[in-house]
C-alpha cells in the first residue's frame, strides 16, 4: 500500500508540471498585422498584442492583462461582452480555455477557432477569427451554445471585444440623417463609456453607422497615423461601446444592440453573432480604406466584387409616379441611345385594387397595375431586349401599405402593437420577417419578377421599426429585432442560391443599410437620395472610408439643375456610375457628353472600381476635394478634382498624387469636356515621372477656380 501511494505521488510530482503548463500563444496575424492571445495561469484567454506584425519570439514576454472576451457576473468591473442568466437564475459566467484549432480556408486565408467553457455551467463559446493575409483583415465573431435543461437568458452578446493601452485615444464615426448621410465627425475619447448605437430595427445606419475608424495616441490622417477601422457586418440594431478605463486601457465592443432583446436561448441551439471585420496599419486611414476595399472585393464582402456592374437609367426622376407603357417604351429608347446596359423602373407600377399613385397605397401587392402596364413586366423585358438593354425593377418587398390587398388578407402578418393606434411612416408598416410564411412570401414577390426576365433589382427598405410586435412571436416579443434580420439574411440566401449573380442594389432610403451583413447579397447600394453633387461629394466621400467604389451606387440627376451637367457627371463617375434623367430633354451637346461620358466610364471602369483608392484632399479641410483610382500594375490611374465653394480669388495649389511607380513617366489627359471645350489644365497632354506627380503635383483646377467645378484626369504610363 505504501508503494502504491509513493508511485502515485512520483507519478503527480512528474505530471504538475505539464499539467499547469499553459498552451503556447495563440497567433491570428496577416502579413502586416499580429493579434496575439494568450491562455494564464487562471485558464483564462487573455488578448496580449494587437498592432503591427509581431516576431514569434516575443510572443511570450507579452503582459496578460486584458481579458479577451470578458464575461458578466463574475469579477468584472467594465464593459463585459456577454452576459448570461443561467436556467437557474444565477447571472455570472467563468470561461475558461478549453482548445484552439487553425485551419486553411483559402489561399492567404486562415481560421481560428478557440473554445472556452465555464467550469460549473454546460456552457461553451467559441471565438471564430478569420484572417486574409494579403489584405491585413480579420473578420471575427462568436458562437454561444449551452446544454442546460432549461433555456438560458442572454443579455449581452458581442461579436468582438479588442483592448488597446495609449495615452489618448481618437474615434472617427459617421453619421447623418435622410438625404445627408456618412458625415464625418471625429473626438478625443474620455474616461468612460462612449456608444455608438441604433434602436431602429431595420435601418442600422440611418442616424449612426456601424463603422468607424480608431486612432491610437493622436489623430490619424491619410497618410500618418496608427488606426483601426472596424465595421459590423450587421443589418439591425447595432451597438459599439468604447471605453476608457481608470488605468487609460481602452476596450471596444461591437455587436447586436441588446436593447429590448433579451435572448432565451435553448438547449443545443448556437446563438451566432454577427461578424465585426477590422484592420489595422500605422500609415493612416486611406492604407486602413484600401485594405478593407481589397477584401471585399476579393472575398465576398460584396457580391461578385470584381465583376463588371452595368451602367443604368433609372426612370424616377423623369416620371415619378406617373408613367404608363409608352412612356416607359419611350425611355428605354433613350437609355440605349444614351448608351447604358440596362433600364431601371422604380416604384409605382404594381397594384390593382388599390393602384400605386403615390406612396399612401399599393404597398405589398406586387402585381403590374392594369391601366398602367397592360402587357405587365414580360413586355417591358421584351422592349428592353429589342433596343439591346437589359431591364431591372424596383421592389420594397419588406413593407407594406394598410391600404392594401396584402395588408387586408394578412393582417397577422405585420408589426404593429395590439391596443394601440397604428405608428405609420411613410404611409407603411413592416412585414414580420420573423414568420416563416412572410418570408415565403417575400421570397416569391422577387422570384416572381425574376423569372420573368428582369435582370436587376433595387430592394428598398423606407422605414424602421416602431410600435413593434409580432403576432407570430406570442409572448417571444424580445427576439423580434434579432430575428427579423435573421429571416431577412434567410430570404437573401435563398435568392442568391436561386439567382447567385444577378446585380442588385441594397437600398434602404438612401445609405441606411450601407453594410457588409446585407451587402454581401447585393452588388451595389443606393448612397443617398440626396443627389445634388455638391451634397455627394461628402457623401460619397463618407462612404469611400469603408466600401470600395463599385459599391457606392452614384447617378447623373436634375436634383440641382444650377449645377453644371459635367460637375453631376463628374462627381457620378467616382462610384458606380448611372443616371437618373430625361434623356429626351438634353440638347444634342449634353447628349454627345454624356455618351462619351458613358464609353470612357466602361473604359475607365476596371480602374475606378478595382484599382486603390487615395483621397487627396478632403472637402472637409478646404474648399476643393480630390481623389485618385491607381491600378494595381501602376500603369493606369484615374484622378477626380472638384472645386467645391472657393472663395473669391482664393489660390488653388497643385495636388499630390499617390500610390505611382516613382520611377515610370505618366502621361495625362483630361477627360469628360464638353463638345467644343478645351483642356485649362497646365497638366493635360504632358507627361511627368512618377515621382514628380507624387512630390510635386500638378494642378486640378483651371485659373480661375471657379466654384463647383470640376476635372477628370486619365493618367497613363508610357
Amino acid at each position: 500500500m505504501l508503494l502504491r501511494r509513493l508511485c502515485c505521488l512520483l507519478l503527480l510530482t512528474c505530471f504538475a508540471p505539464a499539467m499547469a503548463q499553459s498552451p503556447p500563444p495563440i497567433a491570428i496575424e496577416t502579413e502586416h498585422l499580429s493579434l496575439v492571445l494568450a491562455v494564464g495561469n487562471n485558464h483564462r484567454l487573455y488578448q496580449t498584442y494587437l498592432g503591427a506584425k509581431l516576431a514569434p519570439a516575443d510572443f511570450q514576454t507579452l503582459p496578460t492583462r486584458h481579458e479577451a472576451y470578458v464575461p458578466a457576473g463574475t469579477d468584472n468591473l467594465f464593459e463585459p461582452a456577454l452576459r448570461m442568466v443561467h436556467a437557474d437564475g444565477n447571472p455570472s459566467l467563468a470561461l475558461e480555455f478549453v482548445e484552439v484549432q487553425t485551419n486553411p480556408a483559402g489561399e492567404g486565408v486562415t481560421t481560428t477557432t478557440i473554445h472556452l467553457r465555464d467550469p460549473q455551467y454546460p456552457v461553451d463559446v467559441r471565438l471564430h477569427f478569420t484572417a486574409y493575409r494579403r489584405e491585413d483583415v480579420i473578420k471575427t465573431w462568436t458562437e454561444i451554445v449551452h446544454r442546460e435543461k432549461k433555456p438560458v437568458m442572454l443579455t449581452a452578446y458581442a461579436s468582438a471585444m479588442l483592448h488597446f493601452d495609449a495615452r489618448h485615444y481618437w474615434l472617427s464615426q459617421f453619421h447623418g440623417d435622410w438625404a445627408e448621410e456618412a458625415k464625418q465627425q471625429e473626438s478625443e475619447l474620455t474616461s468612460g463609456v462612449k456608444v455608438i448605437d441604433t434602436k431602429l430595427g431595420t435601418r442600422a445606419g440611418w442616424y449612426q453607422t456601424p463603422s468607424f475608424f480608431l486612432a491610437l495616441d493622436r489623430p490619424a490622417d491619410e497618410t500618418s497615423g496608427e488606426v483601426l477601422a472596424g465595421s459590423l457586418a450587421w443589418s439591425g440594431n447595432f451597438r459599439l461601446a468604447f471605453e476608457v478605463d481608470n488605468q487609460e486601457a481602452l476596450r471596444v465592443s461591437a455587436g447586436i444592440n441588446p436593447y429590448a432583446s433579451e435572448y432565451m436561448l435553448p438547449a443545443g441551439q448556437p446563438f451566432v453573432t454577427p461578424e465585426f471585420i477590422f484592420t489595422y496599419n500605422t500609415t493612416g486611414k486611406g492604407q486602413a480604406s484600401r485594405n478593407l476595399h481589397r477584401w471585399a472585393r476579393q472575398h465576398g464582402g460584396t457580391l461578385d466584387g470584381t465583376a463588371p456592374r452595368p451602367v443604368l437609367l433609372n426612370n424616377w426622376e423623369a416620371t415619378y409616379f406617373d408613367f404608363n407603357e409608352a412612356r416607359l417604351d419611350g425611355l428605354m429608347a433613350d437609355a440605349a441611345r444614351l448608351g447604358v446596359d440596362l433600364f431601371l423602373l422604380d416604384d409605382g407600377w404594381f397594384g390593382n385594387k388599390y393602384p400605386r399613385k403615390d406612396d399612401r397605397q399599393g404597398l405589398g401587392d406586387w402585381q403590374p397595375t392594369t391601366t398602367k402596364l397592360p402587357n405587365g413586366v414580360g413586355h417591358l423585358v421584351q422592349t428592353a431586349t429589342k433596343e439591346g438593354i437589359k431591364f431591372g425593377i424596383w421592389l420594397e418587398p419588406e413593407m407594406v401599405n394598410p391600404k392594401s390587398e396584402l395588408a387586408e388578407k394578412h393582417p397577422d402578418w405585420l408589426l404593429k402593437l395590439p391596443n394601440r393606434a397604428e405608428d405609420l411612416y411613410r404611409q407603411q408598416l413592416v412585414l414580420d420577417l420573423t414568420n416563416p410564411k412572410v418570408q415565403d412570401f417575400v421570397f416569391k414577390t422577387i422570384d416572381e419578377q425574376l423569372s420573368q426576365g428582369v435582370a436587376y433589382v433595387k430592394w428598398d427598405c423606407n422605414r424602421m421599426i416602431s410600435s413593434g410586435y409580432s403576432q407570430y412571436l406570442g409572448r417571444d416579443q424580445s427576439h423580434l429585432y434579432v430575428d427579423y434580420v435573421r429571416g431577412l439574411y434567410s430570404v437573401m440566401a435563398r435568392m442568391r442560391q436561386q439567382y447567385p449573380h444577378l446585380p442588385m442594389m441594397l437600398c434602404s432610403g438612401g445609405g441606411a443599410r450601407a453594410e457588409y451583413g446585407g451587402l454581401k447579397y447585393f452588388t451595389e447600394f443606393w448612397a443617398s437620395d440626396n443627389t445634388d453633387a455638391f451634397e455627394r461629394v461628402f457623401i460619397q466621400w463618407g462612404f469611400s472610408n469603408f466600401f470600395p467604389s463599385n459599391t457606392i451606387a452614384s447617378h447623373v440627376t436634375n436634383w440641382n439643375r444650377s449645377h453644371s451637367l459635367k460637375f453631376r457627371t463628374d462627381v457620378a463617375m467616382m462610384g458606380k456610375l448611372g443616371y437618373d434623367i430625361e434623356v429626351d430633354k438634353m440638347t444634342p451637346d449634353e447628349l454627345k457628353f454624356s455618351q462619351q461620358a458613358v464609353r470612357d466610364y466602361k473604359r475607365l471602369s476596371p480602374v475606378i472600381w478595382q484599382g486603390d483608392l487615395f483621397r487627396l484632399r478632403s472637402p472637409y479641410e478646404s474648399n476643393q476635394a480630390a481623389l485618385l483610382y491607381v491600378a494595381e500594375n501602376q500603369a493606369q490611374a484615374v484622378v477626380f478634382g472638384y472645386n467645391l465653394h472657393t472663395r473669391f480669388n482664393e489660390t488653388v495649389r497643385p495636388v499630390k498624387l499617390q500610390g505611382l511607380d516613382p520611377a515610370r513617366r505618366y502621361r495625362l489627359t483630361e477627360i469628360n469636356l464638353m463638345p467644343g471645350q478645351k483642356s485649362r489644365l497646365p497638366a493635360h497632354g504632358q507627361t511627368y515621372s512618377g515621382d514628380y506627380l507624387m512630390k510635386i503635383g500638378v494642378l486640378l483646377s483651371d485659373p480661375e477656380a471657379k466654384p463647383l467645378t470640376s476635372h477628370v484626369l486619365e493618367v497613363t504610363a508610357e
